[in-house]
C-alpha cells in the first residue's frame, strides 16, 4: 500500500474502522455505521466526509433519505477496505486499537519493518514534523509495537527503531496488501 495514501487514510481517526465495517458487511447507512464504529458523532461524520473526499466512499444511488443516505465502497474502496480490515483484526483489544486510531501509527509501522533512524522515518513520511514523529515514536515503544535501540558501533551513539510485537504484525498485513 503506498505510503502517502496511509498517510492520507489515517489522517482521519475512523477511516480504517468504517471502512472494515464496510468490507465485513455491515450496512452502509450512516446510523448503522456510526453503532459499529462507537465513534462520537462529530468524529464520525469528519471520517465518512473525508473518505468520500478521497473517493473511497460514494452515495449510493437509490438508496436511503437524502438527509439520511446510504454509502457503498468504490471500486479502489474495496481493496483497501479490506487491507483495513486486516489491520484492524490484528488489534482485537480495545486498548490497542486506540493506538492504531492515531494518525501516525500505521504509517510509521509500515516504514519500520527493517530498523531505521529518526531521520529516515522522517524524510520516508514526508509531511510528520519533528514532534508529531518523536510522540507518536514514545507512545509506540510504550505499547512494546516498536522496539528502540541504541546503535554503538559509530563515533556517536544513535538511536534506532524497528516494529516488533503487534507493531510487527500490523507491518506484515501491510506489506501483503501492498
Amino acid at each position: 500500500m503506498d505510503i502517502n495514501l496511509l498517510v492520507n487514510l489515517t489522517s482521519k481517526a475512523w477511516s480504517l474502522n468504517i471502512l472494515a465495517h464496510l468490507h465485513s458487511g455491515v450496512p452502509g447507512r450512516q446510523a448503522t455505521l456510526l453503532a459499529a464504529t462507537s465513534a462520537s458523532r462529530t468524529s464520525f461524520v469528519a471520517s465518512l466526509d473525508h473518505l468520500l473526499q478521497l473517493g473511497l466512499l460514494e452515495r449510493n444511488p437509490g438508496h436511503g433519505h437524502p438527509l439520511r443516505p446510504e454509502f457503498r465502497l468504490t471500486m479502489q474502496g474495496c481493496a483497501i477496505a479490506e487491507a483495513a480490515s486486516k489491520i484492524i483484526e490484528v488489534v482485537p483489544d480495545d486498548k490497542e486499537f486506540a493506538l492504531l486510531r492515531r494518525s501516525w501509527t500505521v504509517p510509521i509501522l509500515a516504514v519500520t519493518a527493517t530498523p531505521k533512524r529518526f531521520s529516515t522515518i522522517k524524510s520516508d513520511l514526508g509531511k510528520i514534523t519533528d514532534r508529531a514523529l518523536s510522540k507518536s515514536l514514545y507512545d509506540l515503544e510504550k505499547r512494546a509495537w516498536l522496539k528502540r535501540e541504541i546503535n554503538v558501533s559509530g563515533r556517536t551513539p544513535f538511536p534506532i527503531y524497528r516494529v516488533s510485537n503487534a507493531g510487527g504484525e500490523v507491518n506484515r498485513v501491510i506489506a501483503l496488501c501492498a
